[in-house]
């Protein structure tokens, strides 16, 4: 069976306060580590009502702390947003201190809006455009050690300088991304949750395409999906009520806390929006766990993932732990754990 992951949003609801969620995410990572997850990835937002979360790293930190097998890393860090040498930083202390279990996944998106990446990036070095390969290869250097002979960050070391930089993940929603992740050999993640790009197109691309570096001898493509999972078809159908209203708003620009199930049932949707809805459902696994598993099976076929990650985004804390138990135990990995 595939290895499955999780990323995770630390979703804010309309009963789950912000903190609240920061608080479910680890009682999460815990709950997943104890069902044979390989991965547990926290993502960058900012300015969204919706997510609880805008610093991967502190999350990062406090997960690696509570849990013992599972690798904890950056779904990702939005380098635009960052110094690079800050992220080096970063992510050397956490490796120092959780070695081979950290993950650097970066992003070339802001992760919210024009104004708030102002805000973010207001007192860096701003170039014009977009500057993400500039920083990914500085990012590079802080840890090769090659700048240029008399370049000024010669004198400059990123601590600790006893340990290396987590393994780097490039993450995207594009073939942008995919044909980097091939060329500079770093591992992939496809965002297929979100992406209107063709998963498949970008996954082989990836794999055909790839370059053995210093950081991979090999290519390895992870695959993000959405799932949510219950004991009856009909039950998680009831679930995905409040993600189909959730995602009905935020096509409209409304990042709004995830509603209730029965606030998404009583919701007087159009014609247009059922429409909007059903459109959006082909990026939702909905299902019991054999009706997910089956639907999953032909994505997995032919975009051939070396790794599943699984986003579940469900109002009810403990609903959303059983999903990603029920899901453990179709792909073998409560077995495989114990």
């Amino acid at each position: 069976m595939i290895p499955l992951s999780v990323v995770d949003l630390s979703v804010v609801t309309t009963g789950t306060k912000p903190a609240a969620a920061l608080r479910n995410s680890i009682d999460l990572a815990r709950h997943v580590d104890g069902l044979g997850y390989l991965r547990y990835w926290l993502a960058e937002h900012h300015n969204l009502a919706s997510v609880a979360s805008p610093a991967p790293d502190v999350m990062i930190g406090q997960i690696a702390a509570v849990t013992k097998h599972i690798r904890v890393g950056s779904g990702g860090v939005m380098l635009p947003n960052h110094a690079p040498l800050v992220v080096a930083e970063r992510f050397k202390m956490l490796e120092a201190l959780f070695p081979g279990r950290i993950d650097l996944g970066l992003g070339r998106a802001p992760g919210t809006d024009g104004a708030t990446a102002y805000a973010l990036r207001s007192r860096l070095d701003r170039r014009e455009g977009d500057d993400f390969l500039e920083r990914l290869h500085e990012l590079i250097l802080w840890e090769t050690r090659e700048f240029p002979a008399g370049h000024p960050y010669n004198n400059v070391v990123a601590m600790p300088d006893d340990t290396r930089l987590p393994p780097i993940w490039l993450l995207g929603s594009s073939d942008y991304s995919s044909e980097l992740a091939a060329q500079v050999g770093m591992g992939f993640a496809f965002a297929h949750h979100f992406a209107t790009h063709d998963a498949i197109d970008a996954m082989i691309h990836y794999r055909n395409r790839f370059q053995p570096s210093a950081w991979r001898a090999s290519p390895h493509a992870i695959l993000a999906v959405a799932v949510i999972t219950a004991d009856t078809d009909e039950e998680a159908e009831r679930l995905a009520s409040s993600f189909d209203l959730n995602r009905l708003r935020r096509d409209r620009g409304q990042y709004l806390p995830l509603p209730s199930v029965e606030e998404a049932i009583a919701y007087p949707y159009t014609d247009a929006e059922r429409t909007s809805i059903l459109r959006n459902r082909s990026r939702l696994f909905v299902g019991s766990p054999a009706t997910v598993q089956k639907k999953l099976q032909p994505l997995i076929y032919t975009s051939k993932p070396d790794e599943l990650m699984v986003i579940t985004a469900v109002y009810d804390h403990e609903a959303r732990k059983k999903s990603y138990s029920l899901l453990a135990e179709a792909f073998g990995l409560v077995k495989n754990a114990a």
